[in-house]
């Protein structure tokens, strides 16, 4: 592996369509359950001021991958990004390392493009209106995927303030993605709710609707909660992964929820899913959804390499 190996934000959007990453989800969330993807639960230790690096390994017989990734919320005051890290993808058989992506990138769009892939499995019709809770950097990944992906749905978003709202539109905006402002409350007419946050209290808390899909795609520590327990209770549950959501998920463990009737995604079957019952997917991302990534890019690079011979 040379330096033309490592791909840096840009390059890997690129080499990350959504379209192919909710594909490929779909099929590493199948092998994980059945034990053809080797995934461990993330290890982490601290950083300085509340920061933490964390390792998230992942193996299957066509790759291997490794992410490295730091997350330091102190680093907004100084002017830096919050999170920095790096994906390594290696040859499943070998080990040779085959290429590099910027980290923070493949994660916002792989963890948008499984938000997608609960939309696909669990939503009773075709999305119409979708509601972002969050303003920060995932929420424009999961609007950039919803307006690839569903582009005659309407998206609003719901941030801490009026403020913070009217700041995230105009920037959606300039990508040619339209967004409209919540004004405060969850409207009625949303059928679909994503929340983006790394909140410790609830920023969902209503009553469970069938006609609604809920998908908590933020929060991934035991003491945040997106999600309220009202909202938890009255659903039918489904996560990305059993061991990591019983480690992290916060919205889960403090609602006390029986992890009997917790289900995993990659052991449904989409055609006997109940539709006329609330759903609550929950996420917390793993290994797994890494590896599933590069194998995207690694197909990418191959049809590139393939069109210049």
């Amino acid at each position: 592996m040379d330096s033309r190996s490592v791909y840096g934000s840009l390059a890997t959007a690129q080499l990350l369509g959504f379209g192919a990453l909710v594909d490929a989800l779909a099929i590493a969330s199948r092998e994980l359950d059945t034990g053809l993807v080797h995934c461990p639960v993330r290890v982490g230790v601290p950083l300085s001021r509340e920061g933490v690096i964390q390792s998230m390994p992942a193996s299957a017989g066509d790759l291997a991958i490794h992410k490295l990734v730091s997350v330091n919320p102190a680093n907004l005051t100084k002017g830096l990004p919050t999170i920095f890290g790096l994906v390594t993808a290696c040859d499943g058989e070998t080990g040779e390392p085959l290429f590099v992506l910027d980290g923070p990138t493949l994660t916002g769009r792989r963890t948008a493009a499984l938000s997608m892939l609960g939309v696909r499995l669990f939503h009773p019709s075709e999305p119409e209106k979708f509601l972002v809770i969050g303003t920060g950097a995932q929420a424009r990944y999961h609007a950039a995927a919803i307006h690839d992906l569903y582009p005659h749905a309407r998206i609003c978003v719901k941030g801490i303030n009026s403020s913070a709202e009217a700041d995230f539109c105009n920037l959606m905006s300039g990508d040619g993605i339209q967004v409209v402002k919540a004004e405060g409350s969850i409207p009625p007419d949303v059928d679909t709710v994503i929340t983006v946050t790394t909140s410790k209290t609830a920023v969902y808390d209503e009553e469970a609707r069938a006609d609604r899909l809920i998908v908590g795609a933020g929060s991934a520590t035991p003491d945040a909660a997106e999600l309220s327990p009202r909202t938890i209770h009255g659903s039918l549950l489904f996560v990305d992964d059993l061991k990591g959501t019983r480690a992290e998920a916060g919205d889960l463990l403090q609602a006390d929820v029986d992890w009997a009737k917790v289900t995993s995604i990659g052991s449904i079957d989409p055609v006997r899913l109940p539709k006329d019952k609330p759903i609550v997917f929950k996420a917390v991302g793993c290994g797994a959804w890494d590896l599933a990534a590069c194998r995207v890019a690694r197909a990418a690079l191959k049809s590139r390499d393939s069109n210049l011979d």
